[in-house]
C-alpha cells in the first residue's frame, strides 16, 4: 500500500516556499532527531524575500523555541561528510551518515557503492557521528530491478552500526515487511529508530515489541493520516522519539511551506494533544528516550566553531 503522503523531494517540484513564524517556546527541551540542513536540500531557500538561513540560524531559531540539538542526517557521501564536519564544530548537531537507499542502485551500476560504504566506514569512526542512516528499503521509488542493491546497502550498513556502536535510522517505504525480515535475518544493531514512522498501529506494535524506536514527523499532525496517531496511541511512550526531516513534511498547521527544526514545538503539542498528555511531560519523556538512543550532546568536545559571519560556504570548501 503507498504511504496517504509524499515527502517534497518526491514530490514535483514546485516554486520557493517561505518559512513559517516562530512558534510559541517549549517551556521543556526536546531533540529533532532527524533533519537536512545541508545546502543541497534546499534548506537555505529564501525566506520571505530575504538573505538565504545558514545552518546557523536554523539552529538559533531552534534554540530560542526550545529545540536544543539536531542529529544532521546524510543522504550520500557529500552530505555525510557534510554532516560529519558540521558535527565536529557545532555543539548543537550530532551527525548520521549514510547513502540513502534510492541512490544506491545507481552507485552499484557505476561501479561506486563498495568504495562510496567505506567512505561512509571512515565517517562513522568520527567525532560526533551517532548514527548510521538513513538507510533501508524503498520500494516506492526503486523498482525490482534496483532492489538486490537497495538489501546488499542496508545490510553493509547494519554492519557499520553494528561495529561503530552507533544508532541505525531506517529510511522505510512500501518495505515495513521486508526491513523487519532484513534486521532480523541479519541481526539489528542494539539501538533501531524507524524514521518518519509510517505503519500502522499493527507494525507499530511489532517494532515497539523488538525494543525500536518510532520517529514521528509532522506527517502525525496530517489530516489523511491517522493511522499514524492510532500507531503513537498503542507504543509505550519509552519508544517515541520526534524529528522534522526538515525541509520536508511540515507540520499542521504550515502543510507546504518549507519545514525546519523550529517548527517541532507544532508536532509536538499535536501529539501531546492527541494522547491527552502534557506537552511538557511529552517533551521530558522524547528527550530521555533521545539521549538513550544517542548519548549526550555534550558527550564530546567540539572544535572552535568559525565566527558568526563566516559564510556557509566555509564548510563546503573543506569536503
Amino acid at each position: 500500500m503507498t504511504d496517504p503522503f509524499l515527502r517534497a523531494r518526491e514530490a514535483p517540484e514546485g516554486p520557493p516556499r517561505d518559512y513559517p513564524p516562530l512558534p510559541e517556546a517549549l517551556v521543556v527541551p526536546v531533540y529533532d532527531n532527524h533533519t537536512h540542513l545541508d545546502p543541497s536540500t534546499g534548506s537555505g531557500r529564501v525566506a520571505g524575500g530575504g538573505e538565504p538561513l545558514d545552518y546557523r540560524e536554523h539552529l538559533d531559531r531552534a534554540s530560542s523555541v526550545g529545540v536544543k540539538g539536531v542529529v544532521q542526517v546524510g543522504t550520500d557521501l557529500a552530505t555525510s561528510r557534510w554532516s560529519a564536519e558540521i558535527a565536529a564544530l557545532e555543539p548543537r548537531v550530532l551527525a548520521a551518515v549514510a547513502l540513502h537507499p534510492n541512490d544506491v542502485p545507481e552507485l552499484l551500476e557505476k561501479g561506486l557503492l563498495d568504495e562510496h560504504l567505506a567512505g561512509i566506514d571512515e565517517l562513522a569512526a568520527r567525532p560526533r557521528v551517532r548514527a548510521i542512516g538513513e538507510t533501508g528499503l524503498d520500494f516506492f521509488r526503486t523498482d525490482e530491478s534496483g532492489r538486490d542493491a537497495q538489501y546488499r546497502s542496508f545490510e553493509a550498513h547494519i554492519e557499520l552500526a553494528k561495529q561503530h556502536d552507533l544508532a541505525l535510522q531506517i529510511h522505510d517505504r512500501d518495505a515495513h515487511r521486508e526491513v523487519v525480515e532484513t534486521l532480523d535475518r541479519v541481526g539489528a544493531p542494539e539501538r533501531v529508530v524507524f524514521h518518519c514512522f509510517s505503519g500502522d498501529a499493527d507494525f507499530a506494535e511489532l517494532v515497539a515489541d523488538r525494543g525500536w524506536y518510532l520517529s514521528f514527523a509532522g506527517t502525525v499532525t496530517f489530516k489523511n493520516a491517522p493511522a499514524l496517531r492510532e500507531a503513537l496511541e498503542v507504543i509505550p511512550r519509552s519508544r517515541i522519539l520526534i524529528e522534522t526531516d526538515a525541509p520536508y513534511l511540515t507540520p499542521v498547521p504550515f502543510r507546504g511551506r518549507a519545514n525546519a527544526p523550529y517548527l517541532i514545538p507544532h508536532t509536538l503539542r499535536a501529539m501531546a494533544a492527541h494522547l491527552g498528555t502534557d506537552a511538557s511531560m511529552l517533551a521530558a519523556l522524547i528527550t530521555s528516550n533521545t539521549e538513550a538512543v544517542y548519548g549526550h550532546w555534550d558527550d564530546e568536545p567540539v572544535d572552535a566553531p568559525p565566527g558568526p559571519f563566516d559564510p556557509p560556504g566555509t564548510f563546503e570548501a573543506r569536503q
